[in-house]
This record gives C-alpha cells, structure tokens and sequence, in this order.
C-alpha cells in the first residue's frame, strides 16, 4: 500500500483541488482542500515532525483521491459538500450546534403575519435573529401582539370570516374578518418592524398606560403581566452595547486550541444589540489554526442566516471567506481583523469563553471517545467482525396487537447518533402482530435500496444490529441469504440478559456490563426502540384523534385534519384553549366552545 502512495504522490498536480484520504476498508476520513494539491497532500507523507494529530491521522492513511477544481474557492465548496456528505471521522464537525429561532414576517403578503421559524431562506421575507442567550422569541411576539395588534395567525385574509377571541379583547386588528383595511394595518406593521429593529419606545409607552389602566381597575394580575413585560424590554435594552453602531449585525468567533482538540465561541450581535453566544466542541483535526477556522464558518453558515459582519482573529483566512460568501450566498460579507477599539475587545471576550470551555470539556471529550470510536474498536475486536463498524443500523418493531405496525432504522456513526439518516417504515403486508415477517419485510426494503440511485441517501451499512434474539437474527438471515448479502455484518441484542447472537455461533456472546462497547450497543437498541414507539403512538393518535372528532358534529374531514396538522394530537388539542382552537381556520369562536366542552365531558 506504502508503494501505491508513493507512485500517486509523483502524479500529483499543480492545480487547487480536494483530496480524499481513506482507510485501509475504504472509508473516507478526511477531507480537505489545497491550492497546489501536490504540495498539500505531499506534506503529509514527509518524514518532518507532525502534531500528535496529525500522526494519528497519517496512521490510518491507506490510500487517497483527488479531484481538480478551478479555483480555491470551488475547493472550498466541494470540500464542505463532501465533508457534510461522508462526515470523515478526521474533519471538523461541529458538535452541539442549534439552530436558533427567528421571527419572519413575509411583507409581500397584503396583511403581514409574524411567526417564528428556525429556517431562513431567500424568499424576500424578512427575518429578525437569531434570538439566544434566554430572551424567548414566543414572549417577543406576544409583546408585538398586545402593542401593536398585528396577527401571528396563519389564517387566509381572502374572503370574509368571522373575528376570533383576540380582535375582541384588542389583540387583533382582525384583518381576515375586513375589520381594517390595508393603509391602517400596514402603519401597525411599521411600528411592529421598527420595534424587532432595536426601538422599543413606543412599546414600552404602550404597555406603561396599559400597566397603569389595569392596576386603576383592580386588575392586578393583568398588570403583573405587563410589568413583567416591561422588564424583559429594559433586559433586552441592557444588552445593547452602548460603544457599537446599532446598525451593526455582527458576528463575533474566536477559535481557541489545545493542540489535540478545538473549540469555537460565537457572540452573535444585532443591531447593536448583544444577542447572546454559543460555544462549539469541535471534533479533532489536524488542520492549522486558519484552515480550522474557515472550515467552521463555511459549515456553520450552510444552516444559518449570514451576518453582513465576522469579527475573527488575525489567522482567518479572510479573502478566501470573503470570495466564498460572494459565490456561494451573492452576499458581501465584510470579514474583519479586530486589533483594537470595542470590536477586539468583544473579540477578547469570545476568546475567553473559547478557551473556558475547550478547558472544561476536554475530559468529557476523551470519555466521549471511549463511549464511542473506541468502543466501535472493541465491538470489532469482541465479536470477531471483519471490519471496523463504522455505519451502524439498528432495527426494531412496533405495534398494539398487530394494529398500526411500524419500523425504525437508526443510524449511528463512529459510535454517535445521525440522526440525519434515521428512517421509519409502515408496515405494509404483514398481517397481525408478526414481528419476525414485520422485521423481513423492513429489511427487504432497505436492502433493496443498495445498488441503486437510492444508494447515495442510504449508505452501504459495516453492521446491522436486531433487537431480539436468535428468533429475530434467524428471520433477518433468511433476507440476507436471499439477497445475497455477504459484505454486511449482522448481529442481534436480546434484552432480558443483554446477550449478543452472532452468525458465527449459535452460543451467545456476554459483554460484560460495565464494557462500553455494550452500553452503545445499548444506546442504539434503546434509541431505535424509542424511535420505532414515538412513530407508533404518533399514528395510533392520529387515528384515534380522527375518530373522536369525527363524532362532534360540524367538524367534518377537512376541519378534522386542520385541527390535526395545527395541533398533532389529542392531547394537543384538548390542552388548547377556546381562543387558540377558533385560529384554526373553518373553526368559529362558537364551534371552538363546542369542541372544548365535548372534549371535556367525554374524556
């Protein structure tokens, strides 16, 4: 294998580009792009010291690709598409990244509503976020509501409906009922947007006369409630930064390492105002402190709003960032080297909580891999696997007595859950409770996938695990052999003594329990269970909901199935007040009231 190297190493080309290295079972695990491919990958293969990192990588090295892009910035892209794609164990990935919520108001609408979403798109709405560090978009939006009576409903303002419960208690201007007409919502909207863009004068007037009128007519938990507003507006006023330009939409990442493993820090700053921050565990790299850095933000990016501001340190790669934005978003992305004034010392601060937290989850890093790639290694080692399982499906079965039967398939890889690749399956023609013909008519269907287009969104799995017994591996066998699947390891866990079957052996293997290698076998047993339960009471529900409602008379399929969609189950709607069920749309106030009371004497 070292001679295969060395010859591809001297065919290397001048051009910029992405290199694939794999493993010795052909996996990708690392990823990374070069402006000159044969000075970049070459230097991996000299005998001059490398970082302990880096080492462990090389080590693993069996072979490596290319591909030859036209510039830098189109390796950029790809190296990101093909990290996102294959997850290489020896790649940043963020780790603990969340999305976070925004309000989106959609102004091409005649009368704008405002909600939150957690996805941005370019779809010429406007979107005010991220909201973090504990203020709650869902109390900003009721302040909006209360101020400035604009409707958070998504109800169709195309024919004449009857008011709800909020234009009668001044909540609403109730434009889907003509109660306003354009001009007059329009000037609410305005004052709305003005408010979510850092001015909260006129709100904080609004709700002081609104306090004051419901103390003088001795409504006195009403005006706790808008005290309590009050303060989260003072809250939200104190994290303005006093020095910083309230135009400013920054954000502020500071990139901190102990050689072995990384962590980033993200303050996130809208219209001058301090929003709140994140800290990210980055797994292990052998990247430099630049290329690890660009590599967070071009993936973080890929699923969160671009800020038109990035204050980073001076090793960034910033023209490279600059260009990229450009080309993958048409966004001019000003990237700037904080030194000095308030923008380094937010910059100071970013570092700090960089390094505060990189310090403090060190530990929990390293028994985070032996809770998983290491405890892969030991699966291997322990029941005699030819390969090293680094995809893992779980199967499990689910139903009330052969009624609504589903499957699930949960993935983990390197010893993590993807949660990302998590399938479920309706049982289509097994009939009763079978859960050994539920189970081959699951993995028939997966297995029908390899080889084919569907290949790519599934994956070739390294070991297929069954929760059961030898009953249950004996039933998945017979696909397999039917298939002709020899390259897929499969084995099954049963519950009751955590005994592992295998094809090897009809004797069980025990792990011992305290070994990690079994509590992941455990985690993805437990979580595919967890996943095939929740998809079953999701549909049992959803069934039973269809029922109940269809006897309350005037709610026919069509309010049936709005009331299904807005609320998802029994229970949902059944703690949803008369107010919130009369948004839906096709229900009255007044069918509202009789749904609620039925609900309530009936069950």
């Amino acid at each position: 294998m070292i001679n295969v190297i060395n010859e591809k190493l001297k065919l290397l080309p001048e051009n910029p580009g992405v290199y694939i290295m794999l493993d010795g079972y052909g996996n990708i695990i690392y990823v990374g792009k070069a402006r000159v491919l044969k000075n970049r990958v070459r230097q991996y293969f000299h005998n001059s010291p490398k970082p302990e990192k880096v080492m462990k990588m090389v080590e693993n090295i069996s072979d490596f690709n290319y591909i030859i892009t036209d510039s830098e910035i189109d390796a950029l892209a790809l190296e990101n598409n093909l990290i996102k794609k294959y997850k290489p164990k020896y790649n940043i990935l963020l780790k603990d990244d969340k999305t976070y919520p925004y309000i989106k108001v959609d102004m091409r609408e005649k009368f704008p509503n405002f909600y939150i979403t957690r996805k941005i798109a370019k779809d010429g709405c406007k979107y005010f976020g991220p909201f973090m560090g504990g203020i709650n978009c869902r109390d900003i939006l009721d302040i909006i509501q209360l101020t400035f009576s604009v409707r958070l409903c998504h109800t169709s303002t195309t024919g004449k409906k009857r008011e709800c419960l909020n234009y009668h208690i001044g909540r609403c201007l109730a434009p889907c009922a003509g109660r306003t007409d354009e001009k007059e919502y329009g000037e609410r909207v305005k004052k709305a947007l003005s408010f979510l863009d850092g001015n909260y004068k006129d709100a904080e007037e609004i709700l002081k006369v609104k306090m004051l009128a419901a103390a003088e007519n001795e409504s006195f938990e009403l005006a706790i409630d808008y005290k309590n507003k009050l303060e989260m507006l003072s809250k939200l006023e104190a994290k303005r930064i006093t020095t910083l330009s309230r135009y400013i939409d920054a954000d502020i990442i500071a990139y901190a390492t102990n050689n072995l493993y990384s962590a980033v820090n993200m303050l996130v700053t809208r219209k001058g105002i301090m929003q709140g921050g994140s800290s990210f565990a980055l797994d292990e790299a052998h990247m430099s402190d630049g290329e690890a850095l660009t590599s967070f933000i071009t993936q973080y990016y890929l699923n969160h709003d671009v800020p038109s501001e990035i204050i980073v340190e001076e090793f960034c790669e910033k023209e490279l960032i600059q260009s990229y934005f450009k080309e993958k978003f048409n966004k001019s992305v000003d990237v700037t080297i904080a030194k000095q004034g308030v923008k380094a010392r937010m910059l100071k601060m970013a570092k700090k909580n960089a390094e505060e937290y990189l310090e403090k989850s060190v530990d929990k890093i390293k028994h985070k891999d032996d809770m998983t790639v290491n405890a892969c290694k030991r699966l291997q080692e322990l029941l005699s696997l030819k390969r090293y399982p680094r995809r893992m499906e779980c199967y499990d079965i689910s139903n009330i007595s052969g009624v609504d039967k589903v499957g699930s398939m949960v993935v983990f890889v390197d010893g993590e859950a993807d949660r990302s690749s998590y399938r479920r399956f309706r049982i289509k023609t097994v009939e009763g409770a079978n859960d050994f013909a539920s189970l081959q008519e699951v993995l028939t269907r997966r297995l029908d996938k390899l080889g084919t287009n569907e290949e790519e969104k599934f994956p070739k799995p390294d070991l297929i695990i069954i929760d059961g017994g030898k009953g249950q591996l004996s039933a998945v066998k017979e696909i397999f052999a039917e298939k002709k699947v020899s390259d897929i390891e499969l084995v099954s866990l049963a519950k009751r003594e955590e005994e592992v079957f295998t094809l090897y052996s009809d004797e069980s293997i025990k792990i011992p329990h305290r070994d990690y290698s079994l509590k992941m076998l455990q985690r993805i047993r437990d979580e595919a269970h967890r996943f095939a339960i929740t998809y079953f009471r999701n549909i049992h529900s959803k069934r039973n909901l269809q029922s109940v409602l269809s006897k309350i008379d005037g709610v026919g399929k069509v309010r049936r199935m709005a009331l299904l969609n807005r609320f998802g189950t029994l229970n949902g709607i059944m703690n949803a007040s008369v107010e919130e069920l009369s948004c839906v749309e096709g229900i009255s106030a007044a069918l509202a009231e009789k749904i609620k009371n039925y609900l309530q004497e009936n069950l």
